[in-house]
């Protein structure tokens, strides 16, 4: 089941956009802590109030929580379960939470962390290598030390988030926080899955592991490959995408249709650029040459990995978007959209924004499609 969370693919002749899945809530770790579990819980806090200077973050209040100790391999030797959360300053509403698993070993000196790695969901970026952090005038980009300059992207994140305040308004946090691991491979891993799922993409907005389902906590994660393979401008648009989504998450529900939860980002991305449709959207503007002409908005299926038609879904998603914008004004499609998101759960998802594009636009569902469909062919046909 797809969210609306924007991740933005290379596609042939142009940017089209996926969601990632909302992660669940971590549940409590239980269970039997050992003999040994105070000395250990103090081991765990020194080494979490010390993960602040090793990441060169300012992590507020880290630890270890929910500890449970169990027999190790060989004497002198325990295996800890745990979870840690973290929260960086000024990004993080809420801990961000990693399960934990670690390896213990008594010294002379006491007990000591042998080893630790991930014990389920993703990891932490300085698992993957040594963290180095740029921070911007509106974002922060953690990077690391053998991967593309995290300067680089915090320019670009810097000038999409006032662009999407633009839009949008400034009810938002009006900071972002980006991840650009070293690798694809590393990027995969970051979002747990298969490599050809996300072959490609170039960014992905996703919640912070552990975040409580009602609460922001948003990571913009790049792909380096991806994302260096595009322009400049594809960069902007992509970043403003990814920034629109998380400044939009508040508004955004369950029942918004993807079309329009994209076609928002994409739109808001493309604002002020200058682009022609037939740029925009080529994949559609070559199917209306060949007489291909869409008779329905993109249902959530069109926006699967690898589903055909991909491109084409988030190119009809702008359009439909920006045929709001300019025949009713970029304040009613931002109106039009927070009232979808208002609307609350229904049977039928049809029926309800039926009822909020008359309220909203003076028009029913299968009078907006009909127009969209006329204004695909105008704006696109050679």
């Amino acid at each position: 089941m797809l969210s609306r969370r924007g991740a933005l693919l290379l596609a042939v002749g142009g940017l089209a956009q996926l969601s990632l899945p909302r992660a669940a809530p971590a549940a409590p770790v239980a269970g039997r802590v050992a003999d040994d579990g105070a000395a250990v819980a103090a081991l765990l806090t020194e080494r979490a109030q010390a993960l602040a200077g090793s990441t060169g973050l300012s992590l507020v209040d880290p630890g270890y929580r929910n500890l449970v100790l169990g027999a190790g391999a060989g004497p002198g030797r325990l295996t800890a379960g745990a979870e840690l959360a973290v929260r960086v300053a000024g990004y993080d509403d809420q801990p961000v939470v990693y399960p934990r698993r670690l390896t213990l070993l008594r010294t002379a000196a006491g007990w000591q962390v042998e080893r630790e790695e991930s014990a389920g969901g993703p990891p932490p970026l300085w698992d993957l290598g040594t963290l180095r952090a740029v921070r911007g005038d509106h974002c922060l980009v953690l990077g690391l030390a053998d991967g593309p300059d995290p300067a680089e992207l915090a320019a670009v994140a810097d000038r999409a988030v006032p662009a999407v305040s633009a839009v949008w308004g400034t009810g938002w946090a009006g900071r972002l926080l980006l991840e650009l691991p070293a690798t694809e491979a590393q990027f995969v891993r970051l979002l747990e899955g298969e490599p050809a799922d996300w072959t490609g993409m170039a960014a992905v907005t996703t919640a912070a592991p552990g975040a409580p389902w009602h609460t922001p906590a948003d990571r913009v994660l790049v792909n380096p490959g991806a994302y260096q393979r595009l322009s400049d401008f594809g960069r902007q648009v992509v970043t403003t995408h990814e920034a629109t989504h998380v400044a939009t998450r508040a508004e955004t529900r369950a029942w918004t249709p993807l079309w329009l939860s994209e076609g928002v980002a994409d739109w808001t991305g493309y604002q002020g650029s200058g682009r022609l449709p037939r740029q925009i959207a080529p994949e559609l503007a070559r199917d209306v040459a060949a007489g291909k002409v869409p008779a329905a908005l993109p249902a959530d299926r069109d926006f699967t990995a690898g589903a055909t038609g991909i491109a084409q879904a988030y190119e009809q998603s702008w359009l439909a978007c920006d045929l709001i914008a300019r025949r009713y004004g970029p304040e009613r499609l931002v109106a039009f959209y927070r009232a979808v998101g208002a609307a609350g759960p229904g049977a039928d998802r049809d029926q309800r924004l039926d009822r909020v594009l008359r309220d909203q636009l003076g028009l029913g569902l299968a009078e907006f499609t009909g127009l969209w469909t006329a204004e695909t062919v105008r704006r696109l046909e050679p």
